[in-house]
């Protein structure tokens, strides 16, 4: 058993989150930064550490920090901006708790924003991807998870149904959360109706494009007590990387994902059946069955039947997923809303979603060409 930090996550934003005609990276992760410091009841001049993930369409995503920290007049003692893909906010999380620990920083402020829709992010292989395979006609993030899929399919005989299962269940959830951006009810008839995107993925199996903005207040747990809605705690944390992209030997089994939750567990001695809800990064469906494997919630290959009719990752099932909605319902925010509806759970301020009697909530984030990953275990003050 490792010993967990001490820090604690004391507030929580967002802005509005669609296709938001007007707005910049820049006033979105302004407009949840904002949020945030509301909902900790903490002031703007109490922020001595400023992190941030550049959106997709930022001017200048190396000084991205030093635009936000110039339009807020925030002149921090600790700053930097990351971009690690989908792994970004549970990585920068784990930053800004280290530093809260090593007494670097009182309070530090983790934001993202993107006006990735309107400003027309494809998430291409020619648009940042860690590597273009273009010459071979493998364009996009979809065709990697394509990949693992059919290999997944191939060796367990995982079926599509299984997968439209994760995409119902995410927008059964999604229609109880009134900020959700897809809140229409679907159903396993209208995934499989869905048209091709990379097969086997359909369109309901891919995530959403979306502007918006989130931000996080990490601080020590004292410091979080005192806060508007109280604190919640890092309990445990990892990261993964493998950064070998070519000599890859198989798409689907992903050694960083489950080394990064081992760790985590590990920090917080916690194990999977002491895992109460779990956020599980979704840019598409066939990663939440990844995740359910990789964190030990099931063994190799048993993912499909896990998932199979939605009861049991259902919010009164024996572990609810993506009790918001998720990347494929809620919002695309590269995970970061993930965080943002694990931190509400431990509150117990999910609504009609709420997992009654959570304590523990298991924060998975992924991104790059697969490369890379990190894990939370957040729970209740």
């Amino acid at each position: 058993m490792g010993q967990p930090v001490a820090a604690a996550i004391a507030g929580v934003g967002a802005s509005r989150q669609g296709k938001l005609p007007g707005e910049s990276d820049l006033s979105l992760a302004t407009a949840a930064l904002l949020a945030a410091l509301d909902d900790s009841g903490f002031g703007k001049d109490e922020i001595d550490g400023l992190l941030t993930m550049p959106g997709t369409t930022s001017p200048d995503p190396a000084k991205h920090y030093l635009r936000l920290g110039e339009h807020l007049g925030i002149n921090p003692k600790i700053a930097g901006s990351l971009s690690m893909g989908g792994a970004t906010a549970g990585a920068l999380i784990q930053q800004a708790a280290l530093a809260v620990a090593a007494g670097m920083a009182d309070v530090v402020a983790c934001v993202f924003g993107d006006a990735a829709r309107t400003g027309g992010s494809r998430f291409s292989a020619a648009s940042g991807s860690a590597i273009s395979w273009g010459n071979w006609g493998m364009y996009g993030n979809a065709a990697n998870s394509a990949l693992g899929a059919r290999r997944h399919m191939a060796l367990y005989g995982t079926t599509s149904e299984q997968l439209g299962w994760v995409a119902v269940n995410g927008r059964r959830n999604a229609a109880l959360n009134p900020e959700a951006v897809m809140r229409e009810p679907i159903t396993l008839a209208d995934h499989q109706g869905s048209r091709m995107i990379v097969d086997p993925l359909r369109l309901l199996d891919c995530c959403l494009i979306t502007d918006g903005g989130v931000a996080l207040i990490v601080t020590s747990p004292e410091r979080a007590r005192d806060a508007r809605n109280g604190g919640v705690g890092i309990l445990g944390m990892g990261q993964g990387h493998t950064l070998q992209t070519l000599e890859r030997k198989d798409w689907w089994y992903l050694p960083h994902q489950q080394d990064c939750v081992s760790r985590a567990y590990r920090m917080a001695g916690l194990s999977p059946a002491e895992i109460d809800v779990a956020q599980l990064y979704d840019n598409f469906t066939i990663a939440v069955l990844f995740w359910l494997e990789h964190a030990g919630f099931c063994a190799p290959g048993e993912s499909g039947p896990f998932v199979e009719g939605g009861k049991r990752i259902a919010l009164d099932g024996e572990l609810p997923v993506n009790t918001a909605g998720g990347n494929l319902s809620e919002s695309y925010m590269q995970g970061w809303l993930h965080v943002v509806e694990g931190v509400r759970q431990m509150r117990g301020q999910g609504g009609e979603r709420q997992r009654r009697g959570a304590a523990t909530c298991l924060v998975t984030g992924r991104g790059m060409t697969l490369n890379t990953s990190s894990c939370l275990i957040l729970g209740a003050s």
